[in-house]
């Protein structure tokens, strides 16, 4: 598994799934609860299985990775998802150069067709 990055929450990784011949690869997201207490666990995972049924739901969406499985374990909770290889819109955005009106239209687009789906 290799680091993609961390939050306040916890940390995402890129991992090789081995039930396949040809390499294919996911994106690992380990939440740890900064609490360990019976009462925080069981509403960490009440909202953790709701979050992941939204995402099973919004993974419908071929914007969306699909989110292949979710679990519980030791206290920690896991989400798996496609990974789809490409770079953060942070790397399309230079400080100080504006996008072109065409470019900010089709991004504009794209985040209210996904909006839409989400509400």
């Amino acid at each position: 598994m290799q680091p993609l990055g961390s939050g306040g929450f916890g940390d995402t990784y890129l991992a090789q799934d081995l039930k396949y011949s040809e390499p294919t690869w996911r994106v690992v997201k380990h939440l740890q609860p900064k609490n360990s207490t019976p009462n925080v666990l069981e509403v960490a995972k009440k909202l953790f299985d709701r979050e992941a049924s939204f995402l099973y739901r919004l993974g419908q969406c071929d914007r969306i990775p699909t989110l292949y499985t979710h679990f519980e374990e030791d206290k920690e909770f896991y989400l798996v998802q496609e990974f789809i290889k490409g770079h953060d819109l942070t790397q399309e955005m230079i400080l100080g150069q504006p996008w072109s009106e065409e470019k900010t239209l089709q991004l504009l687009q794209e985040l209210l067709e996904v909006l839409a789906l989400v509400h």
